[in-house]
């Protein structure tokens, strides 16, 4: 069974830091995409990050691009999302999704918030402080 868990969110203050993970198990990192989404209240979700695990290609939203930094750990089957400089408008619920079927291409899971990924986690509550 495909799981895919969040950790890693909390109360920040505004310019301050965190590093979420998204840890996957009922498969192994290989030419699959993962992307990571958020979805602040009363707004609709928002791609932000995507990773190709078959080249390691990344891709940003222009939002986070130049403070957020996506990774991932092969080891652990695990892939990260470094968010520094954080602001009050980065406050959501951040999702990772995975995925394995048509390995849609990162720019598309991102900039057209791909709701085809074929596996998603329940969510990790982000909240920056001003």
């Amino acid at each position: 069974e495909v799981q895919l868990v969040e950790s890693g969110g909390g109360l920040v203050q505004a310019g301050g830091s965190l590093r979420l993970s998204c840890a996957a198990s009922g498969f192994t990192f290989d030419d699959d995409v993962i992307g990571w989404f958020r979805q602040a209240p009363g707004k609709e979700r928002e791609g932000l990050s995507c990773i190709n695990n078959s080249d390691g290609s990344t891709y940003y939203a222009d939002s986070v691009k130049g403070r957020f930094t996506i990774s991932r750990d092969n080891a652990k089957n695990t892939v990260y999302l470094q968010m520094n400089n954080l602001k009050p408008e980065d406050t959501a619920v951040y999702y990772c999704a995975a995925d394995l079927v048509f390995r849609v291409s990162c720019s598309i899971v991102v900039e057209t918030t791909y709701y085809g990924m074929d596996y998603w986690g329940k969510g990790t509550l982000v909240t920056v402080s001003s």
